[in-house]
C-alpha cells in the first residue's frame, strides 16, 4: 500500500490522525503498528502519545516544540516505508492461558446452546484461531482481537453487567478480548486468564501490542490459581446482575 492511499487530517491543535482504511484487516493492523514504531523514533521527545485503532493512528505532539507541517512531513516519510516493511512485520506471537468453565465463564453454556455446539466444541474453536491485535482501548490493556470463528460469534449482551472481573475472556460479535481490570461490560464471558493485560509498574506495561498475534491455551482450575488467577466468590459480580 502506498502513502497516497492514506489520509492525514488535523485532529486538534496538537494532533494529527492517519486513516489507513475502514475495514478490519491484518494488513492494516500491521501497517498501523509499523507506523507507530517509526513515529516513536522520528518524533522522539516531541511525541506526546500515539493512539491506534482499527483503521487509524492518532498522533499527539508537543505544540510548543513543533507544528502540523513538521509532523505531517514525518508521517509522510514513515508511510513511504510501509509498502516494503509492513510485509515483513508479522508482530510478536503471544500465548495466553485461559481457565474455560461455566464457573469462570458464566456465558459459556448459553453461547454454546445458541451456537448449537457443546461447551467443549466452543472451547476448542476459540483455541484453534490465531487472533490479530487490531486495536487497544477502551481501557489500557484492553486488546481487541479478531477475528472469532463465525460459529462461536455472539452479539453483546442486551444488558451489560455492572462488574466484569479482571482477566475475563470474552466474545462480542467476531471479536474476543481479555478484560484488563474490573469494569462494566456487555461481552459474553467464557473463561478467565491469569495473565495481567496491563501493569503500570511493568516494562512493557502490556503483553501485547497492535499487530501482534494471540493464541489461547486452555488450563485447569488448579493451574489458573497457581498462576495467580483469582476466582470471583460473589456470583453476582459475573453472573448476570446488571
Amino acid at each position: 500500500m502506498s502513502a497516497s492511499k492514506h489520509t492525514i487530517a488535523i485532529a486538534g491543535e496538537n494532533a494529527l490522525i492517519i486513516y489507513f482504511g475502514d475495514k478490519l484487516s491484518a494488513e492494516i493492523a500491521t501497517q498501523i503498528a509499523q507506523a507507530a514504531e517509526q513515529l516513536k523514533t522520528a518524533l522522539g521527545e516531541l511525541l506526546v502519545d500515539l493512539v491506534p485503532s482499527y483503521g487509524s493512528l492518532l498522533v499527539t505532539y508537543q505544540p510548543l516544540k513543533t507544528d502540523h507541517y513538521y509532523v505531517r512531513n514525518l508521517i509522510r516519510q514513515a508511510l513511504q516505508k510501509l509498502s516494503t516493511e509492513a510485509e515483513h512485520n508479522q508482530g510478536a506471537t503471544v500465548s495466553l492461558p485461559v481457565y474455560y468453565s461455566t464457573e469462570s465463564g458464566p456465558d459459556l453454556q448459553s453461547l454454546a446452546d445458541n451456537a448449537g455446539l457443546s461447551i467443549e466444541e466452543v472451547i476448542a474453536i476459540h483455541q484453534q484461531t490465531e487472533y490479530r491485535v487490531y486495536a487497544i482501548g477502551f481501557a489500557p490493556g484492553f486488546a481487541y482481537l479478531g477475528e472469532v470463528d463465525e460459529r462461536i460469534a455472539a452479539p453483546r449482551l442486551a444488558t451489560p453487567r455492572q462488574k466484569v472481573p479482571r482477566g475475563a475472556v470474552a466474545i462480542a460479535d467476531r471479536q474476543t478480548a481479555v478484560y484488563p481490570a474490573q469494569s462494566p461490560g456487555g461481552w459474553n464471558l467464557i473463561g478467565l486468564c491469569p495473565q495481567r493485560m496491563f501493569d503500570p509498574k511493568a516494562e512493557p506495561t502490556m503483553p501485547v501490542q497492535v499487530g501482534d498475534r494471540v493464541t489461547f491455551i486452555g488450563i485447569s482450575r488448579e493451574e489458573f490459581i497457581a498462576l495467580g488467577g483469582e476466582l470471583v466468590s460473589d456470583a453476582k459480580a459475573i453472573g448476570g446482575e446488571a
